[in-house]
């Protein structure tokens, strides 16, 4: 027998090949429920995480006050401590489709799908710094450690394939957000119900170290891969809380299947030209983006649960502190198109139904300027912001919630995460108060002790 330290690094060694640490995620038959609570209106979720705090103010909160007191002083506490005067929104608001619903100039193509959105408009998050904000949109909680909501629901649904994992995540191409792979944790969740970080940078394969390592016949892959199975199986009996183990074990049973799966599924030459037009595959500035959106897509339909879509990383987000204008033209370029696709190819595809489309950002921004002129950005606002959802038997064209004159807090319904999340989980046939994993003398939760479903929102 090996010691525990030695029998562990060739482990690591000897699964190389079959990159276990990316299938993790691959476990269709751990889980906590047996079934939904009830009778779910969503069977799926995509999120489109915009990373570094997009602005509320200039996207889809419409403050006609804050562009008549332009310019004029209003003292508030930001974060960094650099407040200046308030600042109008640099681009135009209209009103969208026959729900009327006000989406400014950035989001030329969102604009056209607002008879699908429903727009929270009052969000409350409680940190105003990007790694505890990111993780509360993911977590519910300001610290590290907890489950993401995808880890949740794989671990109350379990998975409706056996060659993929239940939970997978498309970074974006500039980097992962604050926390990397914290954001998308099993936390104290059975380690198999992690997210699998798909690889979206270059033209390498999404999951590396699949293919048979060269010069080694598949005879003596398979003689080793049993034997290894058998010092795993014997490991796992006699170590029974090993719950990492045991998710390696069951990926490796899988990693043939997905040899054959995902490049098949990778694979968007398969979509016709009209597809990959829609989603912006012919401009570099959308392709990245149209790359994780329309994966996501193909994911979903090959019975992957849960599909966290970033966008914004360590080499560029909506982190506005300076030049504003550049920033979210720049970022919101990337995103209108493709997100727009989206909605509208599940729309056509008939999945939007139960599919739930959860589009996030961890906070919105200050409505006073930091800095000035040209270059002026906006502060951290965690005080209040906008999300939107869509799909999975929501009121569509639909807002909710509503800020103050200025865009500075609620004012009517304010909607804490808890909210949101005990809103997605009910979506999906989970009463967020009954989903619970004991942990250290605790019943864990996603919304800890907090959380109402919005019934307001529901159609």
């Amino acid at each position: 027998m090996f010691d525990d330290p030695t029998r562990r690094r060739w482990l690591l060694d000897a699964a190389g090949g079959f990159g276990w640490l990316a299938l993790a995620g691959i476990l269709g038959s751990e889980r906590g429920q047996a079934a939904p609570h009830f009778a779910p209106r969503a069977k799926r979720v995509i999120q489109v995480f915009s990373v570094g705090g997009m602005s509320h103010i200039d996207t889809f909160d419409f403050k006609p006050e804050l562009k008549r007191r332009d310019g004029q002083p209003f003292d508030m506490p930001t974060f960094f401590g650099q407040g200046g005067n308030l600042w109008a929104c640099p681009w135009e608001f209209k009103q969208h489709g026959e729900s009327g619903q006000w989406v400014s100039g950035l989001l030329p193509n969102l604009a056209k799908q607002v008879d699908h959105l429903t727009i929270v408009r009052s969000m409350v998050a409680r940190s105003a710094n990007h790694m505890p904000a990111v993780a509360q949109m993911n977590t519910g909680f300001i610290l590290t450690g907890f489950p993401a909501m995808g880890a949740w629901v794989t671990y109350a649904l379990g998975s409706e394939n056996e060659n993929l994992p239940a939970f997978v995540v498309l970074p974006d191409q500039k980097g992962n957000p604050w926390g990397g792979s914290v954001q998308w944790s099993n936390g104290f969740l059975p380690a198999a119900v992690q997210g699998t970080a798909f690889r979206t940078q270059g033209d390498g394969p999404p999951v590396p170290d699949l293919t048979r390592p060269e010069g080694v016949s598949e005879t003596a892959r398979n003689g080793a891969m049993q034997w290894l199975r058998q010092m795993n199986e014997r490991y796992t009996a006699a170590n029974p809380g090993d719950s990492s183990l045991d998710a390696r074990i069951r990926s490796y049973e899988v990693a043939a299947q997905m040899q054959v799966s995902v490049p098949e599924i990778a694979d968007l030459s398969r979509e016709t030209d009209a597809t990959r037009s829609l989603y912006g595959f012919d401009e570099e500035k959308t392709a990245g983006m149209a790359k994780n959106c329309l994966l996501a897509r193909r994911l979903l339909e090959h019975g992957v649960r849960f599909v966290q879509i970033y966008q914004g990383g360590a080499g560029g987000n909506w982190d506005a502190h300076g030049s504003l204008i550049a920033n979210h033209q720049g970022m919101a370029d990337e995103y209108d198109r493709p997100v727009a696709a989206l909605l509208e190819d599940l729309r056509s595809r008939g999945l939007l139904e139960d599919t739930l489309v959860m589009g996030i950002t961890e906070f919105g921004r200050t409505p006073v300027s930091q800095g000035s002129g040209k270059n002026a950005g906006r502060d951290h606002h965690a005080n209040c912001f906008t999300c939107w959802m869509a799909g999975a038997g929501l009121k569509p064209g639909f807002s909710f919630g509503a800020s103050d004159e200025l865009g500075y807090e609620p004012a009517e319904n304010p909607v804490e995460i808890f909210d949101l999340h005990a809103t997605a989980l009910h979506l999906l046939g989970l009463d967020h108060e009954r989903l619970t994993y004991y942990h250290n003398g605790i019943d864990r939760r996603l919304t800890d002790v907090h959380g109402r479903v919005l019934w307001d929102l529901f159609s």
